[in-house]
């Protein structure tokens, strides 16, 4: 009878043990929302493996987002389609989207919600826009005049682009697109036309469609509703238990927010000004320390942002062209020529500094007419400066004894001595001066005074 018992609670510890641990699991809530760049990369990759290293049942991404950088967008791609525990990518909450980048991370996903009243789409590269791929109205009206048939090949090839580099671009999104949905089961047209024609479309239609799994309200409606679903993940089909689950959202850490800080365009620009006229200053004033360690650590930290940037170094080469510029007119002072210069240059590199028309990723024009307005301030405190010093009278040096008076001390011919400046200097006249007569200077030699008599000038 013992016997019994004890393999009766052997069998029910066993039956136990599957449902102690799944109640024990978790579900990793990330979040996007903004602009997809490395901050976006970094926090999410880390968050998946940090997830899967947890034993966490799965990831949600909930994202509200215009897109992004494209090689955030596939350093995150890769993580999902890589990672051991299943991720539902989550368009929320109502009034979100996801569109560009975020479509492609919707269809990577393993499984797709959406909250009511979201949209997704408008994927096309945005270095290229639809616009570079459209043809001008007029020329669209007389496709129409021509034909259905002509129109819709016409419709066809605009579709792809105007040049070999925007043909390449957009057919290697709709490659890339398409093996995501086909990945998934998805409907891979719609992905195509989301890249060539930037469709967008609801929440509603998106699963009508088959763009999406689902639709739900709130998270905890979305556990409820994909408990159950079986999903591939490597290779492998795996049933998804997540009803009742604990939802633990993991916040950015200090590293996430840090890189989000200074990949900001506008951060990064700042940092780099900053830097580079710390330097200046240190430079002027050896020894005030402050600015020099400020300036150094700011043009690092730029450094490092612009090397995860995408930068257009043509950009980034005029910038510095203009600081040298600069620089050149404060020790060589060209009355504005080399300021002036100086101040083009880095207004051009500034606006073309980012190669990419990203929303986010774009450093802000009034930054930009700030940072000229600021140096051109400068170079005309400068000139003004330069232009004032120049019309003074001389101070020191040898230019200021002409004209100066002084007394002879003994008579003064070919030789003497004369008291000028409160400094007694040797002296010669080409009359001869007695001792105590007032004096004045009209030229040197060395360390000899041209002298006169004060009368004498007075006289002439």
């Amino acid at each position: 009878m013992l016997s019994y018992v004890r393999h009766f609670l052997i069998l029910a510890c066993l039956l136990a043990m599957p449902a102690t641990a799944q109640e024990n699991k978790v579900v990793h809530l990330l979040t996007i929302d903004g602009a997809i760049g490395p901050a976006t990369s970094d926090y999410l990759t880390g968050g998946i493996a940090d997830a899967a290293h947890q034993d966490a049942a799965l990831v949600i991404i909930r994202m509200n987002t215009p897109g992004g950088l494209d090689s955030s967008m596939r350093d995150i791609i890769q993580a999902i389609l890589q990672s051991p525990i299943p991720v539902v990518g989550y368009v929320a909450p109502s009034g979100s989207r996801a569109a560009s980048a975020g479509t492609y991370i919707m269809f990577a996903s393993h499984i797709a919600a959406m909250a009511p009243a979201t949209n997704i789409g408008s994927a096309t590269p945005v270095q290229i826009g639809v616009e570079g791929a459209r043809k001008p109205d007029s020329e669209d009206e007389e496709d129409t005049e021509a034909g259905d048939d002509e129109s819709e090949e016409k419709s066809e090839t605009r579709d792809v682009g105007t040049t070999a580099m925007e043909r390449k671009t957009i057919n290697d999104a709709v490659a890339y697109i398409r093996g995501l949905a086909e990945l998934r089961s998805r409907n891979a047209d719609w992905a195509e036309k989301a890249v060539r024609e930037a469709v967008n479309v609801t929440a509603s239609d998106a699963l009508e469609l088959g763009i999406i799994d689902l639709i739900a309200k709130t998270p905890e409606q979305l556990l409820q509703d994909i408990d159950g679903m079986i999903v591939e993940i490597n290779g492998t089909e795996k049933t998804v238990i997540s009803a009742g689950l604990a939802v633990n959202e993991i916040e950015p850490n200090w590293r996430n927010k840090l890189l989000s800080v200074i990949t900001d365009p506008s951060v990064a620009y700042m940092l780099l000004m900053l830097g580079i006229y710390g330097l200046i200053f240190e430079g002027y004033n050896p020894g005030a320390v402050l600015p020099g360690v400020v300036g150094a650590i700011s043009i690092l930290l730029a450094l490092y942002a612009f090397q995860i940037l995408p930068v257009n170094y043509a950009g980034l080469g005029l910038i510095v062209l203009g600081v040298i510029l600069l620089i050149a007119e404060v020790f060589a002072p060209s009355f504005g020529a080399l300021g002036i210069g100086g101040v083009i240059a880095l207004v051009s590199g500034s606006v073309i500094l980012m190669d990419t028309d990203v929303p986010g990723y774009q450093i802000s024009r009034g930054l930009i007419f700030s940072v000229a307005t600021l140096s051109s301030a400068l170079i005309i405190g400068i000139v003004y400066f330069a232009i004032r010093a120049r019309s003074q009278p001389v101070v020191s040096g040898r230019e200021q004894m002409i004209g100066m008076t002084g007394t002879a001390r003994g008579e003064i011919g070919a030789e003497g001595m004369a008291f000028v400046h409160g400094e007694l200097w040797q002296a010669h006249a080409s009359q001869l001066i007695p001792d105590g007569q007032q004096i004045r200077v009209t030229g040197i030699d060395g360390l000899r005074l041209t002298v006169e008599t004060v009368n004498n000038t007075q006289e002439t």
